[in-house]
């Protein structure tokens, strides 16, 4: 007779343990890896708040660091992520808090790769926030980073029938990862319902409502870290675009036309089983919760000449909202997008010379641009930037804020003799905060523009002459005399 112990666990129970087993391991080997100390740097608090409100997850650190009195001066202080959230790093932001109360002052600071970083394929990945002024020995400052992940929530069940709702997984550890002594130490994470299927305990843990709360943890020392694992519901789009070309074709005649091709998939849970559109439009609020029907695009202000249409002809489920300071087109593809299903599109709009292309006091002309992706709440894995200069243009100069991979290249349109410039920057797993202004510089003159004008004047007037000629060709035969 079987014992009732006997009876194996749940096929979603095991999976469970054999990925907390999974998670032990690799803290293990996290913990043995040497982080390169920095001599000297403490964190006496820190506070970290994860939000999982979204497909991208959102990490907030607020760092007060300390410099010990017999060590040198500090100009940097470095941050640490595992290899995973190193591959899935979208963007990092830091600012140094000075002052007090209402007289406080946020400083910008970069963050690069530090040298430090270790070649161990199991070893944290190190950036370093270079400090506006080093930290001078015995005094204290206080960082606030900011810093997203991508394709770091893993559907769990992987695939869900029309009903069901989205179940996610998602992993961190309880306590700040660092190459540094860290004094006191609380995480936060934030969820978007309070459907919580399961969290990891690591005393104290504490939970209310849709947040749980780590800590407080006292005296930790440098590499420590304690995996947790949490299971919650999020039913909130999944948007991806897998790829997108953005295509910006520069007239001085008074025009920049601006074409984007996207292919957008669902990145959460796969569908499975049969879709029903009866039941989807009559229990909007239960079938298909994770699916998403629209898509918002936040485009300059001023746009004209705006079309939505596929590789089957113009699609008319639009609406554009525009006034002086942004436009906004929703857009609805054919049929609604679930876990695993794909769809390709091109938006296209015209926008006015004037309002983006300017002089600068060198004598030369730059176009002053949006990066990014304009559809709002997604995730970008490959993006192409594409700028064509006006036929003539010279030692094109772009500027970006942050790493882009770059090279020109040449594009060919009507009347074209030499070709187009072309500037062709790259990126990949972009997000909304790479939303900012880049500029191209270039060197143009304006005696070009009257190229095309004379080509077209030379074509009519050869054709005309041909035709005269013509006329006063006798090709009829005749016999001699």
């Amino acid at each position: 007779m079987m014992d009732h112990r006997d009876v194996m666990l749940p096929l979603s129970l095991r999976t469970l343990a054999t990925r907390t087993l999974l998670l032990l391991v690799i803290a293990s080997a996290v913990s043995c890896s040497c982080l390169p100390p920095e001599d000297g740097i403490r964190v006496v608090s820190a506070e970290k708040r994860i939000d999982l409100m979204g497909p991208i997850v959102k990490v907030f650190l607020t760092l007060k660091v300390e410099n010990a009195p017999t060590a040198s001066e500090a100009s940097g202080v470095l941050l640490a992520f595992t290899p995973t959230e190193a591959q899935h790093l979208s963007i990092a932001k830091a600012t140094r808090v000075e002052g007090k109360r209402k007289k406080k002052a946020f400083i910008p600071l970069s963050i690069t790769a530090s040298e430090l970083t270790t070649t161990a394929p199991d070893a944290p990945r190190l950036y370093s926030v270079l400090l506006s002024t080093p930290l001078k020995p015995g005094d204290a400052t206080t960082l606030e980073v900011l810093y997203m992940l991508t394709h770091s929530l893993e559907p769990f069940p992987a695939e869900i029938s029309q009903s069901e709702s989205q179940l996610v997984y998602y992993r961190d550890s309880a306590v700040l990862l660092s190459p540094y002594h860290v004094l006191e130490q609380v995480t936060y994470i934030k969820m978007p319902s309070n459907r919580i299927e399961s969290f990891t305990r690591v005393d104290p843990t504490t939970r209310a409502g849709s947040e749980v709360k780590y800590g407080t943890y006292n005296n930790q020392m440098p590499n420590s870290y304690l995996p947790i694992l949490v299971h919650y519901e999020n039913n909130r789009p999944f948007a991806v675009v897998e790829e997108l070309v953005r295509k910006v074709e520069i007239s001085h005649w008074g025009n920049i036309q601006i074409t984007e091709q996207y292919k957008l998939k669902h990145g959460g849970a796969r569908h499975k089983g049969v879709f029903s559109r009866l039941e989807y439009q009559s229990r909007p609020s239960v079938s298909g919760a994770s699916s998403f029907k629209n898509l918002l695009a936040r485009l300059p202000p001023r746009v004209h000449s705006v079309y939505y249409r596929d590789e089957i002809g113009n699609i008319s489920s639009s609406h554009l909202r525009t006034d002086s300071h942004k436009s906004e087109l929703e857009i609805e593809p054919r049929y609604p997008l679930f876990g695993g299903w794909h769809c390709t599109f091109t938006i296209g709009y015209g926008l006015p010379l004037q309002d983006f292309v300017f002089e600068s006091v060198d004598g030369r002309r730059y176009i002053n641009l949006t990066f990014g992706c304009p559809l709002l709440d997604t995730v970008v894995d490959d993006l192409t930037v594409k700028v064509v200069l006006p036929e003539g243009s010279k030692n094109p100069q772009p500027v970006v804020p942050f790493v882009t991979e770059k090279h020109l290249e040449t594009s060919y349109s009507y009347l074209d003799v030499v070709g187009r410039t072309t500037v062709v920057l790259k990126k990949k797993n972009v997000v909304g905060e790479h939303n900012v202004p880049f500029q191209v510089y270039y060197e143009f003159n304006p005696i070009f523009m009257l190229a095309e004008p004379l080509m077209l004047i030379s074509a009519v007037l050869l054709f005309f002459v041909a035709f005269i000629a013509y006329l006063h060709m006798d090709l009829s035969i005749r016999k001699s005399s």
